[in-house]
């Protein structure tokens, strides 16, 4: 191996110094022009509050639209036009519907279900009660006039508050009054109109001020006059439908001819009267054909019958 100078490595090794110095250099100044954190951290800031920002002007619009469907849709109903409008979409609907319910509870027609009556009937009949109970709901959710309903004697451990909560998707939200207080609790007795069909005196026209009460009850056995005797027991003022007013019998195969209704099929016949004026109409849309009973003709095209208000 050839033998070199020390003046010679003294140079050698000054230049591989100067040569890391000017890596070294090198380094820092592609460190200085690299994004620090600081840069990445106010990147992400900005695309973040650029995000929200168009989030928030998004809903805005989608505001704006909404406000703008509700207001069509109540220029509808009071110019009486179908607010069936598929264009609306289902927030918007929904937001009306609780809307309608809401002020109903201080505006609408008051109805009562009365529900002290389940004790004597079958789980069958407490769970054909309970689909009953989510239909008149349904009802009144599509009503353009819907009532203020009460839910009376329905207590939490009872078979039938069970049975609705496990049958009924929402029972608990549901705009209406569901306490365990029974009717008379309270309305004063004066104002309350107990509907029962063994009542002597047909319901002529609907006031207002009074309190309609609707017995909850299905009953296959045929017990007659429970809702009668359970009136009688508030003592309160009874009244039937004015079935033989404005109903004659129609020959069927079976000879069946019944004026039991199930507690919606009477909640959907006043909503019809309310909104109509016209008992004829009210019992031709929602009294069952099978029930052996059809609208008279002198009656199918008037009613004197009207709301009081």
């Amino acid at each position: 191996m050839a033998h070199i100078p020390s003046d010679v490595l003294e140079q050698l090794n000054g230049a591989s110094e100067e040569l890391d110095l000017l890596h070294i250099d090198v380094e820092a100044d592609a460190e200085k022009n690299r994004p620090g954190r600081e840069d990445l951290l106010y990147s992400r800031n900005v695309l973040r509050k650029q995000r929200n920002w168009e989030q928030q002007l998004a809903a805005k619009k989608n505001k704006r639209k909404e406000e703008k469907q509700r207001r069509k849709l109540h220029r509808e109903q009071e110019s009486g036009d179908c607010t069936d409008n598929p264009q609306l979409s289902k927030r918007v609907i929904k937001t009306i519907t609780k809307e309608r319910l809401a002020e109903a509870q201080s505006t609408g027609l008051k109805v009562c279900v009365d529900l002290s009556m389940t004790d004597c009937m079958s789980d069958k009949e407490i769970s054909r009660l309970a689909g009953q109970l989510r239909r008149l709901y349904g009802s009144n959710r599509k009503a353009t006039r819907p009532f203020h309903v009460f839910l009376t004697d329905l207590r939490e451990d009872s078979r039938l508050y069970r049975e609705c909560l496990r049958m009924n998707d929402g029972f608990l939200n549901y705009v209406m009054e569901i306490t365990e207080e029974s009717c008379l609790d309270l309305f004063p007795p004066e104002t309350v109109v107990y509907l029962t069909p063994d009542a002597e005196e047909a319901l002529e026209t609907i006031d207002a001020d009074k309190v309609y009460v609707l017995g909850g009850l299905v009953d296959e056995s045929i017990q007659k006059k429970l809702s009668y005797l359970r009136a009688n027991e508030l003592s309160v003022h009874t009244a039937r439908l004015p079935i033989d007013e404005y109903m004659v019998k129609k020959d069927n195969a079976k000879n069946f001819h019944s004026k039991i209704l199930a507690v919606n099929q009477v909640f959907d016949i006043l909503l019809t009267y309310c909104d109509t004026g016209s008992w004829s109409k009210a019992l031709e849309a929602w009294f069952p054909l099978g029930k052996g009973y059809v609208v008279a003709l002198e009656n199918s095209q008037t009613s004197p019958g009207k709301t009081e208000t």
